[in-house]
């Protein structure tokens, strides 16, 4: 199949999708809303800025000049607020761009990976394409993230406008949870068109993800938390490092990762400010295999944020054995059930968060039984063979339509 993805091309999720139909064989083109390296193996890239994008670097930290003055000025929810009132000026000239890149590529699928802003930008090229009577039957898929309904979606009237654009003029929807795919429905996904339930990044690779052999689940030799989620809008950092010198009052040689966060300035002066230095370490963004190899070494992994689908990172750290601790929100409660596999905590609380780490720790038996219990859930319902099938099927069956 020839697919042409519009998305952020710097996201490991959208990569990783994408690379995994590569190796499948497929000829893979990109229209990426932020600067990024291609992908070995793609037919052909192409930048379309959208509200501010253009002024990112390709790892996810800026560049230099403007972007990275307000980097350093504002902190990210108020950069993610700038973003959605400036995006709708943007538009235009994005939604031009990519119906040039229509044009050219002439692919069978589009995939838009992401309803703010890709999605939007690819609902309105594919309206006027069939609007002046070319492309018609060529198929629009949108994937929903997990902050695109709960977050985003209700930010601003106009992105709640959009939002409904989007699903309407779309022909199928993949979601990363069940409560997505009902949300959309309310929105106005109708009815008649199809939707699928798959894990956002294309599924975990156990070969990569696994958990360690013989490994001891007492605390003896240290305890060590990670936060593999960075620095989002909705992922409750704060909540996270003030629950840390809580823990270690009662663990003196525990030892938090957060990956994502080298050379944050926020990350940083919640360092300085809570002197916690000593037991912290900001690292940047690794490659999955370093992610496993933390996860093995790690006995607990954070998720804990205010919105959410199905994170890749939650299920990556639960094929390695990594104990999970996330924000109670429903779309985690499709996987975690609290004490049995996992705990959930309120995201805002970090007494209740610091509280939940140190149960866990306390209760070897109950991380152990979590371990084999998560390990299997992952096999069953996220491997990476098995969700990139159902997708290509997927895609075959909306080609076919």
């Amino acid at each position: 199949m020839r697919l042409l993805y519009i998305a952020d091309g710097r996201s490991p999720t959208a990569r990783n999708w994408m690379g995994n139909f590569i190796q499948a064989g497929h000829e893979v083109h990109l229209a990426s809303t932020f600067p990024c390296e291609p992908i070995d193996g793609m037919a052909s890239m192409n930048v379309i800025p959208v509200a501010m994008s253009d002024l990112y670097g390709q790892s996810g930290m800026q560049c230099g000049g403007v972007g990275s003055l307000l980097r350093k000025v504002f902190p990210v929810e108020l950069r993610t607020r700038i973003r959605r009132v400036l995006a709708p000026f943007s538009f235009q000239r994005a939604t031009s761009a990519f119906v040039e890149s229509i044009t050219r590529v002439q692919p069978q699928l589009i995939h838009a990976m992401r309803i703010p802003f890709e999605g939007m930008v690819a609902s309105m090229a594919v309206s006027r394409l069939r609007g002046a009577g070319e492309w018609a039957g060529v198929p629009l898929l949108i994937s929903v993230w997990g902050n695109d309904f709960t977050l985003h979606a209700i930010s601003t009237p106009s992105m709640a406008t959009y939002t409904r654009q989007a699903l309407q003029h779309c022909d199928g929807l993949h979601t990363d949870c069940q409560r997505d795919l009902r949300l959309a429905r309310n929105l106005g996904f109708p009815a008649d068109k199809p939707g699928i339930v798959l894990p956002g990044g294309g599924g975990v690779r156990l070969d990569v993800f696994y958990p360690p052999e013989g490994a001891s689940l007492s605390v003896e030799r240290g305890f060590t938390v990670i936060n593999p989620r960075g620095f989002r809008a909705y992922v409750s950092n704060d909540t996270i490092f003030k629950a840390m010198p809580l823990v270690r009052k009662e663990i003196p040689d525990v030892r938090f990762i957060c990956t994502s966060m080298a050379g944050e300035p926020q990350a940083q002066k919640w360092v300085a400010d809570l002197e916690i230095s000593g037991y912290v370490d900001l690292l940047p963004q690794k490659s999955h295999p370093e992610m496993a190899n933390l996860f093995r070494r790690s006995q607990v992994s954070l998720s804990i944020t205010t919105h959410d689908g199905t994170p890749n990172s939650l299920l990556e750290a639960m094929a390695c054995g990594c104990f999970p601790i996330a924000g109670d929100i429903e779309s985690i409660r499709e996987w975690i059930i609290p004490g049995e596999n996992g705990l959930l905590v309120d995201p805002t609380d970090p007494v209740e968060l610091a509280g939940a780490i140190l149960a866990c720790a306390s209760q070897p038996e109950l991380r152990k039984h979590a371990q084999e219990r998560n390990l299997q859930l992952v096999r069953e319902r996220a491997e990476y063979h098995q969700t990139i099938l159902a997708a290509e099927v997927f895609y075959r069956q909306m080609v076919g339509q």
